[in-house]
């Protein structure tokens, strides 16, 4: 959509669905954000509807790319584009970029789909599924996510990337059987958190450790999760959160679903966007590392051993 600016040049403008696609924020996001922060600030169509320029498309890119690395919203969407790019290309480190990170990177932007799915199917029988979720699927999801915020790869290519992953990893799961003492554990998200791929990667870590999974997919209510824990007498609900989720929103959220559980069933929460909160929260686990989800699994079978 065009739209003519005050020195009579046009501007092409996008609708806030668009700008959800384009930079991987939410539509709540982006209005929490227009409410807290004054940013981004839209204009209005001849609907009445908010519109976006390309200006703070790119801007939103840069963020949502920081908040990926770990920074926090409020500390970062006030400053300009030239900051907020010195902080982007700030060197991670002296540890050189993996060449098999490099390798899978190129055949992701040459679409040999073929190729990447044998090479990764490699991967995980060489590693092992839980070696593999955490070695190879962790740090390749980040840095795709990151060459498409420097436009580096496109949103289709991004996509099928998800879809074969996916694939990959849910093709892993079902091969296994979980069998014994398993603890029952109910995977999801809240609603505006659609990525599927962290609670597959738990799932995969978690079927490695005869745990039994019940995933419903993205974008659960919270009474509704609360309800499923219930209907499969569940021993732990998990949820995933991403960067861009509202951390005032995802404590609110937790909380109200940690007094809607039983006081036997554990509540745990993941993902980038977990990793901002610094305070304490009674009854909830935090998870910053996939691996202590399968501490959590060891510890019920110890303290259930006896059943």
């Amino acid at each position: 959509m065009a739209h003519d600016t005050k020195d009579g040049a046009a501007t092409i403008l996008f609708n806030i669905s668009a700008v959800e696609r384009e930079t991987g924020l939410s539509k709540d996001t982006l209005r929490v954000w227009e409410r807290r922060y004054d940013f981004p600030h839209p204009v209005r169509d001849d609907n009445g509807d908010r519109a976006y320029t390309t200006g703070q498309i790119a801007k939103l890119r840069l963020i949502k790319r920081l908040l990926d690395q770990g920074h926090r919203p409020g500390k970062i969407i006030g400053l300009d584009d030239e900051h907020l790019e010195r902080l982007v290309t700030e060197p991670a480190g002296d540890q050189p970029p993996r060449q098999d990170i490099a390798v899978y990177i190129r055949l992701v932007r040459s679409h040999q789909a073929l190729e990447l799915r044998r090479h990764l199917s490699q991967a995980m029988a060489r590693q092992g599924l839980q070696k593999f979720v955490v070695d190879t699927v962790a740090p390749l999801t980040r840095a795709v996510g990151e060459a498409w915020m420097r436009g580096e790869i496109a949103v289709f290519e991004e996509h099928l990337y998800t879809e074969l992953m996916e694939g990959l990893l849910r093709n892993a799961i079902t091969a296994l059987q979980p069998q014994g003492n398993a603890p029952r554990v109910l995977l999801t998200s809240l609603p505006n958190e659609p990525h599927n791929l962290g609670l597959l990667m738990v799932e995969a870590m978690l079927t490695v450790e005869n745990a039994l999974c019940i995933p419903l997919g993205t974008e659960t209510p919270v009474t509704e999760i609360a309800q499923a824990a219930q209907a499969h007498r569940v021993d732990m609900v998990a949820l995933s959160f991403s960067s861009a989720y509202p951390e005032s929103k995802a404590i609110d959220a937790l909380r109200e679903l940690r007094s809607l559980l039983p006081d036997s069933t554990l509540l745990c929460a993941g993902g980038a966007g977990i990793a901002r909160i610094r305070r304490r929260l009674d009854g909830i686990q935090l998870i910053i590392e996939l691996e202590k989800m399968c501490e959590l699994v060891r510890q019920w079978r110890a303290e259930h051993s006896s059943y």
